[in-house]
């Protein structure tokens, strides 16, 4: 598996812009094959900053990611935007399993 992880920090008065390219770029990649998980998240407290993470099955599956229509229009608007700051780190990952959360944290928000 591979994981891309980064960020995308444009001026705030760009906030609207950048959302409404990340949602259009988050629906087409999804449908991709070899997409497992396809997100650009706000951060909260930083207008204009956005968290991007990917994971992609293969080499393959990103290569044509990199070569879809849906990837060159996002990189066109958002480049027309005042970006700040843009980067990201490529993981591969050997292997992966379910984390389990620390026994206090494990009905947080439940209640009890």
């Amino acid at each position: 598996m591979i994981v891309i992880a980064g960020e995308i920090e444009v001026d705030p008065a760009d906030h609207d812009r950048a959302a409404a390219a990340a949602g259009a770029m988050i629906e087409a990649s999804r449908r991709e094959p070899g997409c497992g998980a396809y997100t650009i998240t706000q951060e909260l407290g930083s207008p204009g900053c956005f968290r991007i993470f990917e994971e992609w099955e293969s080499q393959a599956a990103l290569d044509a990611h990199f070569a879809a229509p849906h990837l060159a229009e996002f990189e066109k608007r958002i480049t027309a935007l005042s970006v700040r700051s843009l980067g990201a780190q490529r993981y591969e990952i050997a292997s992966s399993k379910p984390f389990v959360l620390p026994p206090h944290l494990r009905n947080a928000g439940s209640g009890r």
